[in-house]
């Protein structure tokens, strides 16, 4: 008997679906890598190629950033009318609290709009858009597709390690990634879509910009005897990591307190100017200068600002690049919170790189040829990654993939491990999961933790119980219990306010007593919870208050003080056994 193709794609199970649907969203987020690099190319090559190289033509990198920033703010606010900014934080929050689901617009709004930012010289990194961009198209696709939370999930991922190993055309990194800093429970068997996703985008990367890595590195074998200057690289990028990670929020906070939007486009486009003009190698993603550096050549400005004469001695040249390290941060937040659209991926790789480099120069400033430079501009962006974004694997195997530099594998591993673990004592979270983190919504490979930030106590509220007036007396009370199979009756005023409980046990002594039917009222009767449950309050915070209380069920009530209902324990842990399943299981 002759087996006949299922070609009804929509009644395929799960396992099918993900498999095909993996290697489409991979093919898209390469495409999407591919047009976002060249958009940006285009864009800086059509401003920048026509300069002279001379501190007067130079004054144009006064404006062109905040031309940028000022058209991204324009789009974003007048016709994508929605907030797009720190990408892997939001797709980070679409899997905590938006059960998976990414808006269909964010499939190009961020590659658009962080292609005009970076363009004009933007000092930020390309690479968040565009995991934002890839995770909305795996969304998308999967809701299309009607899969369920966890599958829709996995596809989200596929799409944002597709957009990885697409715009970086390194395929490990992107399953890393993913699985480090995106996806808090995920099957081995679930690996399975995600290296098809990065292996499609990569090809179709390695189909329109070739199959050289990234960047090109002139790197020294590796030698046992620099082995206690790398262990010193891992200690500075662990501080350097501290300072790019509270340096950032601090200042994007700081800027976006200022309400008008105006007033805080001017002062970023200002200072990004000025911080351009002084210091040429802030503009844009910075991925020219890292070129130089890891060919292993002294990086040269040319004439283009006016301290071009630090970098004619050798401590001169350190301590411009010092600087230049130390402001990466502030041109990076200057750009976001001015209205420009980008992440802190690509300054995180420049900053690592520079710290790299100038340890390595101040070592031979002392000891001229003791160590390899283009080795430690390596070896520290993988450090820095590891500490600002707490992913050492990824970090590893990124630098190792687009560099080429597999013979420093022990380097990378020890550098790495030292400016996480470094970093891990001062800081709990990534720059990516400390806001969200702080919030109570950020989701962990702790699966009871995982599954308490998934559930929502709105979800949970159930209003079945009678509502009795504060005014009504204890004979229309009893009228009330007469009819209801109700334990408990919430009390509240005219206005819906929430003002106490009455608990049939309380009540069932007063219910013979027919002379005080008209002389007790409710407000006579009632009693104060044990407590009570905000309707938007964390679940974990929830439990704290069973917890305590001890009590079987609470009242829910808005925050300004509106009875919604009761929430009761059975029902929490009911909920908690089925989203538990729904997480951990098995099908694919």
């Amino acid at each position: 008997m002759k087996m006949k193709l299922n070609l009804d794609f929509y009644s395929w199970n799960d396992q099918r679906k993900i498999l095909v649907l993996s290697v489409v969203v991979g093919v898209l987020c390469g495409l999407a890598s591919v047009l976002l690099h060249s958009f940006i190319h285009l864009i800086q090559s059509g401003l920048t190629s026509w300069i002279e190289k001379d501190s007067w033509s130079n004054l144009l990198y006064l404006i062109y950033p905040g031309v940028g920033m000022l058209l991204t703010y324009l789009f974003v606010r007048y016709v994508v009318k929605d907030n797009i900014g720190h990408g892997v934080t939001k797709v980070l929050l679409a899997i905590s609290r938006s059960e998976s689901r990414i808006k269909l617009h964010n499939t190009w709004t961020s590659l658009f709009s962080s292609a005009v930012t970076i363009g004009f010289g933007g000092s930020v990194g390309a690479e968040a858009p565009i995991v934002y961009t890839g995770a909305a198209i795996g969304s998308n696709i999967a809701r299309k597709a009607g899969l369920s939370y966890r599958n829709m999930t996995i596809l989200l991922g596929c799409g944002a390690a597709g957009a990885v190993a697409g715009i970086f055309k390194a395929p490990l990194a992107g399953v890393l990634f993913t699985l480090e800093i995106l996806l808090f429970n995920i099957s081995m068997s679930s690996i399975l879509p995600l290296l098809l996703s990065t292996v499609s985008a990569a090809v179709v990367s390695y189909a329109f910009m070739g199959m050289d890595p990234m960047f090109k590195a002139n790197l020294a074998p590796f030698v046992m005897k620099n082995l206690p200057f790398y262990v010193l690289l891992g200690i500075v990028c662990a501080a350097a990591s501290i300072y790019f990670t509270r340096m950032t929020l601090f200042l994007e906070d700081k800027v976006k307190s200022l309400q008008k939007p105006m007033v805080r486009w001017s002062i970023s486009a200002l200072s990004i100017g000025v911080l351009i003009y002084l210091f040429p190698p802030l503009f844009g993603e910075g991925y020219d200068g890292l070129r130089v550096l890891l060919s292993g050549e002294s990086p040269t400005i040319d004439g283009r600002t006016p301290l071009d004469f630090l970098l004619h001695s050798p401590w001169g040249l350190v301590v411009f690049f010092l600087f230049v390290l130390l402001l990466k941060v502030f041109s990076m937040s200057f750009t976001n919170a001015g209205g420009g659209v980008g992440g802190t991926f690509g300054p995180t790789l420049f900053v690592g790189a520079l710290t790299g480099f100038i340890l390595a120069r101040i070592i031979n400033n002392i000891s001229p040829a003791l160590v390899p430079e283009a080795n430690f501009v390596l070896v520290g962006m993988a450090g820095l990654m590891a500490g600002v974004m707490q992913a050492p694997m990824t970090a590893i195997f990124l630098i190792a993939e687009i560099s080429g530099g597999y013979n420093l594998f022990i380097p990378l591993i020890l550098t790495s491990a030292i400016s996480f673990g470094c970093m891990r004592i001062f800081e709990k979270y990534s720059i990516y999961t400390k806001r969200i983190a702080q919030k109570g919504e950020l989701l962990t490979h702790d699966n009871d933790q995982a599954v308490l930030t998934l559930l929502k106590t709105q979800d949970l509220v159930r209003d079945k119980y009678p509502r009795v007036d504060l005014d009504m007396t204890l004979g229309e009370m009893v009228s009330v219990v007469s009819n209801s199979t109700a334990a408990v009756y919430p009390v509240v005023n005219t206005k819906g306010v929430f003002q106490g409980i009455i608990d049939l046990d309380t009540l069932r002594p007063y219910i013979l007593k027919t002379d005080k039917y008209d002389t007790l009222h409710v407000y006579n009767l009632m009693e104060d919870p044990l407590d009570y449950v905000y309707v938007d309050e964390k679940m974990d915070s929830v439990m704290a208050k069973f917890d305590k209380t001890e009590a079987w069920r609470l009242p829910v009530i808005s925050r300004n003080g509106h009875y919604l209902g009761f929430i009761s324990k059975s029902r929490i842990l009911s909920a908690y056994r089925d989203e538990l399943k729904e997480i951990t299981s098995q099908d694919i």
